[in-house]
């Protein structure tokens, strides 16, 4: 038993839901396992809730909405900065949970999937201290106020992550909310509700419900008292979510699916922008949203990227994610790791070229839902494995003969969320970038900007995430006419 899974444990957490700054039992008896994927072996059992848990935070959630959003932004702000502080004071607690509960590489916890979620806090908390809720234009006031209730449905893939890009900027806007974490990846989210009511969150402003898509995620979107519906997940997901929240006409926002294109123009430096491309497709396993999985490469450099990308995939270390050593540990669960291997068969039966990797587990490693980082090569755009989100360490390089088709073939599909374009002149990158339908392009692998606003064109979804305009979701537009005089 891992430290997280026993810090759990002996609090009673598992079993219950944080709601009106208490933790709760269920008023059902349902109950899900999770298990670590690193040996197959379940953990750890958590609590599942109904619609009345739902009635229940939402109540919460309405009671406290009035006084939270009439609070002044200094006060909101300072219960964000310690709630920053008490995510950094936790960070190895929150590392175990995510590798516990999803199979990253510790390391990785460490580095990424915790620090980068607290940037999301620190941003929403510096955003606050200077965002203008009430603007002049002539003699009218402009003023952005608090959506109200939010629902909150955060993923199994970044579970720590994208549970603070929603909370953080939602309370720092005025809301109260509800979370919905996976249910796959609850650990994580459990440990940051003891944060949330150790930094002094008043009743009612933040609650937790675990439970189901079909249940909890639904009941939220439904609900009449929820004014706001914000979901990260796949695109049939936000779809069903945003069927079940019409007849309220509550606002949703959706951070779903996407087949990152990363274009390789001509005039690249391949010894760089091939390995950090592989690295960046195999970001978290490949399990990420934005993960840039279609690689468009000049035809007549194929061979020598080929090359390069095999090179960089062979460094990858897939195994025990507590041991340091590791840089990928195994698939989050056991769906996804099926998902996978069955996309990999398909990549073979289409006659794409096998350059690495394959179906089944690394060959030292029989327990485990672990994969081999799969790259694929002389990809047609109309094959499957280039035009569907695998969510996995699958790379597809596709050939090119002009930048103008790479850009076509960038934009050949239903999903616009990042995209990635190399090169060494600077003003072709910049007008790539500007043809590419996508919410996010990166030039030459940048480092990662918490205040740039993340979201997608297409089925990529709608709405932003992420600095001034994550928080700008969770805000209305009041018009005041002859407010000055």
């Amino acid at each position: 038993m891992t430290s997280a899974v026993r810090h759990l444990t002996e609090a009673g957490f598992l079993g219950k839901f944080y709601i009106d700054g208490e933790w709760r039992k269920p008023t059902g008896l349902a109950t899900a396992i999770v298990v670590n994927p690193a040996i197959e072996q379940p953990v750890a059992e958590i609590a599942l809730g109904d619609d009345e848990d739902v009635d229940c935070a939402v109540a919460a959630a309405r009671k406290a909405f009035t006084g939270w959003s009439r609070k002044p932004a200094a006060e909101r702000a300072a219960l964000l900065d310690r709630v920053h502080g008490l995510l950094l004071e936790r960070l190895e607690l929150f590392a175990q949970a995510i590798t516990c509960e999803m199979g990253a590489a510790i390391t990785y916890a460490r580095r990424a999937q915790v620090p980068l979620a607290a940037e999301h806090i620190r941003v929403a908390r510096d955003n606050l201290a200077t965002y203008p809720f009430i603007a002049t234009r002539g003699s009218t006031a402009i003023m952005r106020e608090a959506i109200g209730v939010c629902g909150l449905i955060t993923p199994w893939n970044w579970p720590l992550y994208q549970i603070t890009a929603k909370v953080a900027p939602a309370l720092a806007a005025g809301c109260t909310v509800v979370l919905k974490p996976s249910e796959l990846s609850p650990l994580s989210a459990l440990l940051f509700a003891k944060v949330m009511d150790d930094a002094g969150c008043p009743p009612g402003v933040f609650n937790l419900v675990n439970g189901t898509g079909p249940v909890v995620g639904t009941g939220l979107a439904s609900h009449p008292q929820v004014d706001m519906i914000s979901i990260t997940g796949s695109t049939r997901a936000g779809v069903l979510v945003a069927q079940a929240a019409a007849p309220t006409v509550k606002r949703v926002a959706q951070e779903l699916g996407g087949k990152s294109p990363n274009i390789i123009l001509p005039d690249a430096d391949l010894s760089r922008a091939v390995p950090l491309g592989v690295a960046a497709a195999f970001r978290n396993l490949g399990q990420s949203c934005s993960a840039p999985t279609r690689m468009l490469v000049s035809r007549s450099q194929m061979a020598k990227v080929e090359i390069l990308a095999a090179a960089a995939a062979s460094e990858l270390v897939v195994g025990d994610p507590l041991a340091e050593s590791t840089t990928h540990g195994p698939i989050a669960n056991p769906p996804q790791f099926e998902r996978i291997q069955a996309m990999i068969g398909i990549g073979l039966e289409e006659g794409a070229k096998l350059v690495i990797g394959g179906p089944g587990r690394p060959n030292d490693l029989q327990v485990g839902l672990y994969a081999r980082p799969t790259i694929f090569s002389n990809v047609n755009r109309d094959m499957r494995i280039a035009q569907e989100e695998i969510f996995g360490p699958v790379l597809s390089i596709i050939p090119y003969d002009r930048v103008d088709e790479a850009v076509e073939i960038a934009n050949d599909t239903v999903y616009g969320l990042g995209a990635h374009v190399q090169g060494t002149d600077i003003e072709t990158m910049q007008a790539v970038a500007g043809q590419i339908r996508s919410g996010q392009v990166h030039l030459n692998y940048p480092d990662w900007d918490p205040n740039a606003p993340f979201g997608g064109y297409k089925r990529s979804g709608n709405g932003r995430e992420y600095g001034r305009e994550g928080m700008e979701e969770y805000l209305e537009t009041k018009a005041v006419l002859g407010f000055y005089r």
